[in-house]
């Protein structure tokens, strides 16, 4: 009791830390011991499964318990979402021209192409087709468009309710919360699951055979994390950006990293919301929100491999046409699934700008997949960590209006 105790009162990056080298030592010196993963299987599970009751509960007792006055700041979070997408988007299009990459893809396993959009009217159609699910599906699917539609939906409605009504929304939401603080405390056993998983099933090989591509993924990711986010930032608060975006990259970004799904990550990032002092009624929105449209990790995804399609298929590609590509890839990254791997299987759509067919695509997205320990979960560290980043950006805005000193 004494070791739990003490180990319970030790930072969470710590013991996060201490568990990444423990699964990784162990991945290497047991890789048959598969029982260790299913630790890391059972907390991302724990994580998806509250999480969508979580969104729900929060948005809706958000809603319905606001007093006004947010919309300025949330508009102000959606214009950010957008704005580091699209620069993401931009960033890879020059990168992928410095840096030209080109993959072999004859003998790889197809992968379904029924399984991607054809078209942006596919996108458009998705998204609209997940609003109006019914809502209980949308819970038990985790189908996070549906359940934002229907919180917001339902909050505002609850609006006119009795206080009674409004408090025991706010107690229900209250519990959930609780519960996730639980099963986030758990999330150094969980980590250390993953990462064995990850090391004993891929080892080192992963960086021999496709190396360029992962080297220019992560390059660009990098680059946009810590370069162009905090640009964004500092554009806006006029302040240093840096120790914010350092603590969601280490808070937000390290979890996000390893459960490599935006939606498993809800949890954390309000957690942090929270740390840092800032008003729940705009992130238990802006949250969920950003885990659906704040994608600077997919944009990348589908601009770079996209173009690596072009030009390992010799198809001639201009600035312009390549810049209209990142634009595309921006508004597809908004439609991409808050799970592992759901950019890639938007992919194709980028491909079809210049004329690839769907079965060259979903070849490279076999490859995406390949590589997807280390992109995807890059990938899902950077949108993440964003969510958090422009939620704070949007509020400190506030904080400096009236004054306030800023906690960076």
């Amino acid at each position: 009791m004494g070791f739990i105790r003490k180990w319970n009162s030790m930072n969470l990056i710590l013991r996060i830390l201490i568990c990444l080298i423990i699964g990784a030592v162990l991945g290497f010196l047991a890789p048959k011991a598969s029982w260790i993963g299913i630790l890391g299987e059972l907390f991302v599970g724990a994580l998806k499964a509250i999480a969508p009751i979580l969104v729900f509960m929060l948005v809706a007792s958000s809603l319905a318990n606001s007093k006004g006055g947010n919309m300025e700041k949330l508009r102000t979070v959606i214009i950010l979402y957008l704005v580091s997408t699209l620069c993401a988007a931009i960033v890879s299009v020059f990168t992928s021209f410095a840096f030209k990459v080109t993959i072999p893809l004859a003998g790889l396993d197809a992968v379904d192409a029924s399984a991607a959009p054809q078209g942006m009217a596919d996108v458009v159609k998705n998204l609209l087709e997940s609003i109006v699910i019914n809502p209980l599906d949308a819970l038990i699917t985790a189908d996070y468009i549906g359940i934002l539609f229907w919180a917001v939906v339902f909050g505002i409605a609850l609006k006119l309710a009795s206080p009674a009504t409004k408090q025991v929304l706010e107690d229900l939401s209250n519990a959930v919360s609780t519960a996730v603080r639980w099963v986030i405390s758990c999330a150094p056993i969980g980590i250390l699951g993953l990462m064995y998983t990850a090391v004993s099933t891929s080892g080192t090989e992963i960086f021999a055979k496709y190396g360029q591509l992962v080297a220019l993924l992560v390059g660009t990711m990098l680059f946009v994390a810590l370069v162009i986010n905090p640009l964004i930032v500092f554009l806006v608060l006029r302040h240093n950006p840096y120790p914010l975006v350092f603590r969601c990259l280490r808070q937000s970004g390290l979890t996000a990293f390893f459960t490599r799904s935006s939606a498993a990550n809800i949890p954390v990032n309000l957690e942090l919301c929270k740390s840092l002092g800032l008003d729940e009624n705009l992130y238990s929105v802006s949250i969920p929100l950003g885990s659906t449209i704040n994608m600077d990790g997919a944009a990348v995804t589908i601009t770079i491999f996209s173009l690596v399609a072009a030009f390992t298929a010799g198809v001639p590609v201009t600035v312009p046409m390549a810049i209209f590509l990142s634009i595309v890839a921006t508004f597809s990254a908004c439609g991409a699934s808050g799970v592992a791997g759901g950019s890639l299987m938007l992919v194709p759509l980028g491909c079809s700008l210049f004329g690839i067919s769907p079965d060259i695509a979903m070849q490279l997205v076999g490859v995406g997949f390949i590589i997807s320990v280390i992109q995807d979960s890059l990938e899902t560290a950077l949108n993440s960590s964003g969510d958090v980043l422009f939620t704070a950006t949007a509020e400190f805005k506030e904080w400096k209006k009236q004054g306030r000193k800023l906690p960076l």
